[in-house]
């Protein structure tokens, strides 16, 4: 019979394994000819998003396409080019989509004023909501003159029935 602690090991090394593996995928050697450069490449594939994943940028994403991005940044970088020109060509092929932080332009208004607008709309539901509600409830709660006097009567009915002391 297989111990427990047997199973437990087994389970714990193949969670590791695949840990391991998928962090193992990401990481590419690469040499460059100074550390400039290397930060350059870090902060550009940091910057940069994944077009496969979307949510994540390229230095996280274990795409294919990711690895061919990071390729095509790190040989551009070789080149030479700077990091406006890498970003330049990288917008060019594959649009605004492919920048983590799209800049503020008309086409892009709705991706930053949209948070806010839908808070704001929320907001205005909220209230509106909350309004109907409170004049609903004063509504219900107000009586007419003659829903009034039946309930002095009631009142006035049960307190001579509860208090025998006071008879007229």
């Amino acid at each position: 019979m297989i111990s427990r602690r047997l199973i437990a090991l087994s389970l714990a090394a193949l969670l590791l394994a695949l840990i391991g593996g998928a962090a193992a995928q990401v990481f590419e050697a690469r040499e460059f000819e100074n550390p400039e450069n290397a930060r350059r490449y870090q902060v550009l594939i940091s910057e940069l998003r994944c077009l496969v994943c979307q949510n994540q940028n390229l230095a996280d994403s274990n795409a294919p396409l990711a690895a061919d991005l990071r390729q095509l940044t790190y040989d551009m970088i070789r080149e030479g080019k700077n990091d406006a020109e890498i970003v330049d060509f990288m917008v060019a092929r594959y649009g605004e989509f492919v920048l983590y932080r799209p800049p503020l332009k008309p086409t892009t208004a709705i991706l930053w004023s949209g948070p806010f607008l839908l808070l704001a709309i929320g907001i205005w539901l909220l209230l509106r909501h909350l309004r109907r509600r409170a004049s609903a409830t004063a509504q219900a709660s107000a009586l007419s003159a003659e829903e009034r006097a039946r309930l002095a009567r009631m009142l006035e009915a049960e307190t001579s029935e509860t208090d025998p002391g006071k008879r007229d």
